[in-house]
C-alpha cells in the first residue's frame, strides 16, 4: 500500500461564506506577527486565496481555492498510484480557535467518509491545558474514530515541551494517538532570514522542526509521555544533526567536558518516539533522501507530498522514491509501512 502521510485539506466552503472566512481571519494572531487578508489569484477569474505573511509584507502561507476537491485529489492519487493519504491542515492550526477546530474536525470527517476509507484525518485542537480542548480531544478519537493528532511546531514562542502543554499531552499519552508535528515557515525566532522569500519559506521550516525536535528531545518530554510517537515534517529540520551531532561521545582526553555525553536513554528515545515525514521527495534530492534514510533508519522516514502545493510533487513522488538506492523492503516501509503501522490506515 502507498500512502501519501502529507496532504493539505481546507474546507472550499472557507472561501465562499464570508462569515466563516472573516472568523478565520479573526483566529490569526497579529501579536505574535502574523497578518491575514484575501486576494484574487493572478491571471484567473475569481479565484480567491487567502494570504498569510509573517512579518507583515512577507508572504508564508497561500491557500488557495478549488485546491481542496475531492474529485481531484482522488483523480491525482490515481495518477501518482497512490492507495490513501494522511489529511491535515496547513499550518493554521497555530492559531485557530476551538470553535474553528471543531469546525474543521466535522468537516474532515465527512470529507474523509466521502473518499470511502482512502484520506485519513487528523483530529486538530487547541493544545493548551484546558478541558474544553481536552474534550475535544476525546471527541475526535472515541466519535469520530481519529488515531492520529496535528499540532505547529510551536504555538506563539512556546514549542510543545513547554509546561502550559502538560495536562494537554498527558491525555494524547493516555490515548497513545501518534501526533503529526508540522513546521511553520518560520521558527519563534526568525529575525535573521525573514527578509529572503525561500530562505524564510523553506529553511525557516527546517529550523523550525530542527528546533522542534532538540527541545522534545533534551527537556524530558518522553519521560513523561512515553506513548507518543511524534512525526516530524521536512526530515526533522536536519537529520544530519539530530541524528549523529546531538549524541556525541564522552571525551577521552580533554579536562573540560563541554557537551553532555550520557546520552543512551535519549539516543533509545530518539528510536522510539520520533519518526520524520519527508514532506515532498524531489526538492531533497536524491544524494539527500538515500542520507537521510540510511542515517535514520527506512523504518523512521514516511513518504509525503505536501500536495496540492506543487502537484508534480505528489505525481512523480512515488517514482522518485522507487528509484533511490535503498532496498525493496525500505521502499515498500517509507512509501507506506511506516505511515500505516503509525496511524492504523
Amino acid at each position: 500500500m502507498i500512502i501519501d502521510a502529507n496532504m493539505y485539506w481546507m474546507p472550499e466552503e472557507l472561501f465562499e461564506n464570508e462569515e466563516l472566512l472573516k472568523r478565520f481571519l479573526a483566529d490569526i494572531p497579529g501579536e505574535s506577527g502574523w497578518y491575514g487578508c484575501t486576494q484574487e489569484v493572478p491571471g484567473t477569474e475569481k479565484r480567491r486565496q487567502i494570504v498569510l505573511e509573517k512579518p507583515p509584507g512577507y508572504q508564508n502561507l497561500n491557500y488557495v481555492q478549488h485546491d481542496y476537491i475531492l474529485e481531484h485529489q482522488l483523480k491525482d492519487m490515481d495518477c501518482a498510484g497512490v492507495d490513501k493519504a494522511v489529511l491535515k491542515t496547513p499550518c493554521c492550526q497555530e492559531w485557530m480557535s476551538l470553535e474553528m477546530c471543531r469546525f474543521f474536525n466535522d468537516r474532515m470527517s465527512e470529507y474523509s467518509a466521502q473518499s470511502k476509507g482512502r484520506l485519513i484525518p487528523l483530529a486538530v485542537v487547541p493544545p493548551d491545558e484546558k478541558q474544553e480542548n481536552i474534550d475535544e480531544l476525546a471527541r475526535c478519537h472515541e466519535q469520530l474514530g481519529m488515531n492520529g493528532l496535528q499540532l505547529s511546531a510551536h504555538y506563539g514562542a512556546d514549542y510543545l515541551d513547554h509546561e502550559r502543554f502538560a495536562g494537554f499531552f498527558k491525555v494524547v499519552n493516555e490515548l497513545g494517538m501518534t501526533v503529526y508535528v508540522h513546521h511553520t515557515p518560520v521558527p519563534a525566532e526568525y529575525q535573521s532570514f525573514y527578509e529572503y522569500n525561500n530562505v524564510r519559506r523553506s529553511y525557516g521550516r527546517c529550523v523550525d522542526q530542527g528546533l522542534a525536535v532538540s527541545r522534545e528531545l533534551f527537556s524530558g518530554f518522553f519521560d513523561k509521555y512515553p506513548n507518543i510517537r511524534m512525526v516530524h515534517s521536512m526530515l526533522g529540520g536536519g537529520f544530519f544533526a539530530v541524528s549523529n551531532m546531538l549524541f556525541p561521545a564522552k571525551a577521552k582526553k580533554e579536562a573540560v567536558s563541554r557537551f553532555q555525553s550520557d546520552n543512551r536513554k535519549i539516543e533509545e528515545q530518539f528510536k522510539k518516539n520520533i519518526f520524520f515525514e519527508m514532506s515532498h521527495a524531489q526538492p531533497w534530492g536524491k544524494i539527500q533522501l538515500e542520507s537521510a534514510i540510511r542515517i535514520l533508519g527506512a523504518e523512521h522516514v514516511i513518504f509525503g507530498t505536501s500536495y496540492p502545493v506543487r502537484r508534480e510533487w505528489l505525481l512523480e513522488g512515488v517514482d522518485f522514491v522507487r528509484n533511490l538506492d535503498i532496498t525493496e523492503e525500505e521502499k515498500r516501509q517509507v512509501l507506506g509501512g511506516n505511515a500505516q503501522r503509525l496511524y492504523k490506515a
